[in-house]
């Protein structure tokens, strides 16, 4: 397999088309969601990686890092710095630098900044063609902003009450 190009941008380093590489996390171009903190991928612009998914997502106290939902596919959460809180199967649980959260397939969860500054999560899944994902009610979620009105399987219905918007960003995060 050949190494894949990256590319400069103007927020950064961007990988483009398939292949091996390196790149620098404080380098690399970040994605910022309005309603959801920012967020760095990895990924070429045009496509997923196939087997696996892996981000590293900062979020502020209060922030959620999306909506309380299940998966069935695993995940795995690493608090790099600051704390932030995970809701799953509608109990809190403080997550403080390198703590480890494991969701195996269907359990629900989601991950909300806390303390008093930024928390860098390094959020990493399995992909799978068939996943299928559930976006449940959930009072404990609710009271964080995360929760779905209604049950649903469509991320589309989950997020339709955001406006959201997505902007390339300079790294954020690590510190200098």
């Amino acid at each position: 397999m050949s190494e894949a190009t990256i590319r400069d941008t103007e927020t950064g380093k961007a990988v483009e088309g398939e292949g091996w590489f390196v790149l620098n996390l404080g380098e690399a171009s970040w994605e910022r969601d309005s309603a959801h903190g920012v967020y760095c991928t990895f990924e070429p612009a045009d496509t997923r990686f196939d087997q696996y998914g892996i981000n590293v997502h900062v979020v502020q106290p209060g922030q959620p890092s999306g909506r309380y939902h299940r998966e069935s596919n695993q995940e795995d959460f690493l608090v790099l710095a600051g704390e932030c809180l995970a809701i799953v199967d509608g109990q809190e649980r403080r997550l403080r630098r390198w703590d480890l959260l494991h969701c195996p397939p269907g359990v629900d969860h989601i991950i909300v900044g806390a303390g008093d500054g930024p928390c860098a999560i390094l959020m990493t899944g399995t992909r799978d063609p068939d996943e299928k994902i559930h976006y449940p009610v959930n009072e404990v979620a609710a009271h964080y902003g995360t929760s779905v009105a209604e049950p649903t399987d469509s991320p589309r219905d989950a997020y339709a009450d955001l406006e959201r918007r997505f902007t390339s960003v300079r790294a954020p995060w690590p510190p200098a």
